[in-house]
């Protein structure tokens, strides 16, 4: 706690400080935002001249209490003040409960910085996740580019299942993508044979082996994919392909040539 700390000198001259944090001027009360005292603090905020400033330099301060955080919070200059309000979901000990009612009027690319504010709590994370796939129905194409580069994982497959070519590319380029969320959009109805073409010619991608399989089993991949991926396939997986009910007649003729090839072949 803030006060745990105060020598015998400070106890002794904290009716003084209080009564400094009630009435001091802006100026005087500059020093007492470093005040190790909780009481100082909770005087400070009642004081008319506070501003917010002051506030955000206290919220710099890493031994604040659940009490007086809840007490900044409450404050009118907390409710008119936007910075505020990001202050406080990026302070460690700001109570969940606030961090969760807050979260929701941070702006687009505050919102990925709190993803990945060091030490954040799951669940604050999760709320911050949930709110920006949220907003991206109504978010422009050059804002979602650009959070396709920067968003974590669950955000960047929520636009990749968009299966916007524009957008595709940057999601691919993203190194928090996870391989499944490529897997999941390649056996969904939102894939096209351009965004099919994107992740196969991908110099991240392109070598997995479950997402040539993946492309080879859709519909919709352009013939010239078979041409180029079946060869590298073994026979058993080729002949599993051949089998499956996803694979058009087109396709399904490149993957018989393949397998006449590997007959002549023997």
């Amino acid at each position: 706690m803030l006060s745990s700390n105060l020598t015998e000198d400070q106890n002794t001259d904290l009716p003084r400080r209080l009564y400094r944090a009630l009435t001091a001027g802006r100026e005087d009360l500059l020093p007492l935002l470093d005040d190790p005292s909780r009481e100082v603090l909770k005087a400070v905020l009642k004081n008319p001249e506070l501003d917010e400033q002051c506030l955000l330099l206290i919220l710099k301060r890493r031994d604040l209490s659940d009490d007086l955080l809840t007490a900044m919070y409450r404050l009118p200059l907390t409710e008119a003040s936007h910075r505020l309000k990001v202050a406080l979901v990026h302070h460690h000990a700001t109570p969940d409960h606030i961090v969760l009612t807050l979260i929701p009027h941070l702006y687009l690319f505050e919102l990925v910085t709190v993803c990945f504010l060091p030490g954040i709590a799951p669940d604050r994370r999760l709320a911050a996740e949930r709110a920006l796939i949220k907003r991206l129905a109504e978010t422009p194409l050059g804002s979602k580019v650009t959070l396709a580069r920067r968003a974590p994982s669950e955000v960047v497959e929520a636009l990749l299942h968009e299966g916007q070519p524009h957008l595709m590319a940057a999601c691919l380029d993203n190194p928090r993508l996870k391989q499944a969320a490529i897997l999941r959009f390649l056996t969904g109805p939102g894939a096209t044979a351009e965004t099919i073409s994107l992740v196969a010619r991908h110099p991240r991608w392109k070598f997995r082996h479950d997402l040539k399989l993946a492309i080879l089993k859709n519909s919709k991949t352009p013939l010239i994919w078979f041409t180029a991926l079946l060869p590298g396939l073994s026979l058993a997986e080729v002949k599993n392909i051949y089998v499956s009910s996803r694979v058009s007649a087109a396709q399904k003729a490149c993957v018989a040539e393949e397998l006449q090839r590997r007959k002549g072949r023997r």
